[in-house]
């Protein structure tokens, strides 16, 4: 099937074959004809999927069908980051360059005065991240009681980012009546509950299982002490196919610290997060895209917010402690189809995390073994791969268990615990294992009182 079949007006079939397009993904193949109908949507599925033209496409052809007098927002999408909501608004200035819709985009990081300026002159479609929003709606600024459309991208991402509260504030004052679309990569209790409480009978829209990982990435883990990271990563960047990568460290200071000492060793890099201005951010996206920057070094903030084609790598300087921002991040190269690479780094202190990431993504990460900073307590057996060169690709592990002796690992100190000794052993405590430990304990009170004072019911 092809976008022409989707019954797309004429205008949004010119500007998608201007973009190159004529076959859609599966989510813009399931989602489209829906939200042409004005159903309300829960999407589910990775990054680099073509989430975006999922809604922006149908979006657009309902306000050319159902035209309005101008001045009113008719749609507002919310993204959890500005490099996310600018790609957004891009992407309906070029779906709707044929149409007379216009958008903005409103974020922090930069004066609010020219996005102020651009509401007053009349746009249909406001993309914005929560925080300035409510900022300006706070001001009398921006008024959203007409707005028609409301969508929620990379919602999880919003929940992980402490913007869910923000999120609620701003429905509430929208109108009850309108069409509601929100879209995930994955789908926990939080955002399934928000889900919920805000759609009305939604199609659900599912085309890959949740937290898998894009099949056409090609994953490695390298074992490997801190200390070692930094010579770990020159020696990698030696290798001339690596020519567009995206490195990701859990802290800003991280990224800092990675570019500085990429520098001394002449390597071009540049760091992208929170903590950079807009105008910083911005430069620094536009030299990694140019080819100008061989190295972008960002923190999880960005995951979401960098669509960047031709991405050949992908190197988790620091594993994420949240198993799913995994997916995210290396999300970022195998986009739209392509294939790409990515390298996780793991040092001691992080193979419980490797453990959570495993179980998230449903298989074991085969290991790179042949390299000069291998870690001294070796590899873990369930994750030992035979050993191979850099330059040739990782083998999958046929191993299952962390309890099992693996074939490909003889610098393992000892042979690691089962699954359930090694989270009561070095899993972080989450939520829910507090959870459990509080119920016993309430459990066991309630027994203890029932034993020694109960009370007759009367």
């Amino acid at each position: 099937m092809q976008f022409k079949d989707l019954n797309l007006i004429d205008p949004l079939l010119r500007a998608v074959a201007a973009e190159g397009y004529t076959t859609p993904t599966p989510i813009q193949l399931q989602a489209i004809p829906y939200v042409l109908e004005g159903r309300d949507l829960l999407g589910c599925a990775q990054t680099g999927t073509g989430k975006t033209a999922a809604f922006a496409l149908p979006i657009l052809q309902r306000l050319v069908n159902n035209p309005r007098p101008r001045g009113n927002i008719r749609v507002l999408v919310l993204s959890p980051t500005r490099e996310l909501a600018t790609q957004i608004g891009d992407s309906f200035s070029t779906y709707g360059r044929h149409t007379n819709m216009k958008s903005t985009v409103i974020f922090g990081g930069v004066g609010q005065d020219a996005q102020v300026r651009a509401v007053r002159q009349g746009v249909e479609i406001v993309v914005a991240a929560p925080g300035r929003l409510l900022d300006l709606m706070g001001q009398g600024l921006i008024k959203l009681n007409n707005v028609e459309i409301l969508v929620l991208d990379e919602a999880d991402r919003m929940l992980d980012m402490g913007f869910i509260h923000d999120v609620r504030r701003i429905i509430n004052v929208l109108p009850k009546q309108r069409q509601t679309l929100l879209f995930s990569a994955t789908m926990p209790d939080d955002i399934q509950d928000l889900a919920n409480s805000i759609l009305i009978e939604p199609v659900k829209v599912e085309v890959t299982p949740q937290a898998t990982t894009v099949e056409k990435i090609d994953q490695s883990i390298f074992f490997v002490e801190k200390k070692d990271k930094r010579n770990l990563l020159e020696h990698l960047l030696q290798d001339k196919a690596i020519k567009k990568v995206l490195v990701f460290t859990r802290t800003k200071h991280g990224a800092n610290k990675v570019v500085e000492q990429l520098e001394q060793a002449r390597i071009q890099a540049e760091a992208i997060h929170g903590n950079k201005s807009q105008t910083a951010r911005e430069r620094a996206l536009a030299n990694f895209r140019k080819g100008t920057t061989r190295v972008l070094v960002a923190t999880d903030i960005a995951a979401r917010g960098i669509d960047v084609e031709e991405i050949t790598h992908i190197i988790n300087y620091d594993l994420p402690n949240i198993p799913e921002s995994y997916v995210h991040r290396i999300g970022r190269t195998a986009r739209a189809g392509a294939s790409g690479i990515a390298y996780s780094f793991c040092d001691s202190e992080e193979r419980a995390f490797l453990r959570d990431i495993e179980k998230v993504i449903r298989m074991r990460v085969p290991v790179v073994t042949d390299h000069p900073y291998v870690s001294p307590l070796g590899v873990p057996s369930a994750n030992a791969a035979p050993s191979r060169g850099n330059n040739a690709q990782p083998q999958r592990s046929n191993t299952s268990g962390y309890g099992n002796n693996g074939s490909g690992s003889q610098n393992a100190a000892r042979p690691a615990p089962r699954p359930q000794q090694a989270q009561s052993q070095s899993r972080p405590a989450t939520s829910e294992t507090s959870g459990e430990g509080d119920a016993q304990k309430k459990r066991r009170r309630r027994r203890r009182s029932n034993n020694t004072s109960r009370t007759p019911q009367l």
